[in-house]
């Protein structure tokens, strides 16, 4: 499906990996810090992977970040494969290790993916159903985030949206699952309406692994099937892309 847009790309690009942390925990206290002031409440979705790693760390150790409001942050994550919540692939317990237990928020604000069910469809709605109780949402409506922190993979994925994947790109619902017949592990997944949705965007790539596809998916014609992270290309006025001169590097 082509995307038309009229935006350029928002790119900032820092010098390593260790410098988009710091830039990535900026952007949060930032957001943070001005959506608590405009209405009292920060709803933010985070996502796992290597590359928001260290990011997690500095958040519990930054005096600016540890001074946050933390009662007043209302916490999702955008995916988690589904395993349980020890499990060294799980996206929580990546959180759970690093920032969590070392910041003021209290735990019903806390609201990870539920993968205990065998049902995969059943947790799916479930936490649709925990988004639409913490937003307050009739059921035709769509969360708007105040920022959602996202990847990239080396295939163009983002989320658990992957390349000609399973989650159909119209889909209606806030959640859905992705199935893989390999021996990838299923997910659950925040749709791309909720994406779009959202406030601000912060697209967080590291590493030089993600040169080659970061060039690809700036310089090609927007085609959300092949690197879903262009269902964000009518959006890209609240995009901002954190890059390290690594993955810059083909630019």
């Amino acid at each position: 499906m082509a995307i038309v847009t009229h935006y350029e790309p928002k790119l900032e690009v820092v010098s390593d990996a260790e410098h988009l942390a710091q830039k990535s925990v900026e952007f949060f206290i930032a957001e943070a810090q001005n959506a608590i002031k405009a209405k009292d409440v920060f709803y933010v979705a985070i996502s796992g992977g290597h590359t928001p790693k260290r990011f997690f760390e500095l958040l519990s150790d930054a005096p600016e970040a540890k001074s946050l409001p933390w009662d007043k942050i209302q916490l999702f994550w955008v995916d988690e494969r589904y395993v349980p919540t020890d499990s060294q692939w799980s996206n929580y317990k990546l959180a759970a290790d690093t920032f969590l237990p070392k910041v003021a928020i209290p735990d019903e604000n806390v609201h990870r993916i539920p993968t205990e069910d065998s049902d995969f469809k059943l947790s799916a709605q479930l936490y649709e159903e925990t988004i639409r109780d913490v937003f307050v949402l009739s059921k035709d409506q769509i969360p708007q985030f105040d920022l959602i922190v996202l990847g990239m993979g080396a295939d163009g994925h983002t989320g658990s949206l992957f390349p000609d994947s399973f989650a159909p790109l119209d889909i209606e619902d806030l959640v859905c699952v992705v199935y893989f017949l390999d021996d990838k592990l299923n997910r659950i997944t925040l749709t791309h309406p909720v994406l779009c949705a959202a406030s601000h965007l912060v697209i967080l790539v590291s590493g030089q692994e993600k040169a080659a596809i970061l060039k690809k998916v700036m310089t090609s014609r927007p085609d959300d099937v092949s690197y879903p992270i262009h269902v964000l290309w009518p959006i890209l006025n609240k995009v901002t892309w954190l890059i390290d001169k690594d993955a810059a590097k083909l630019l």
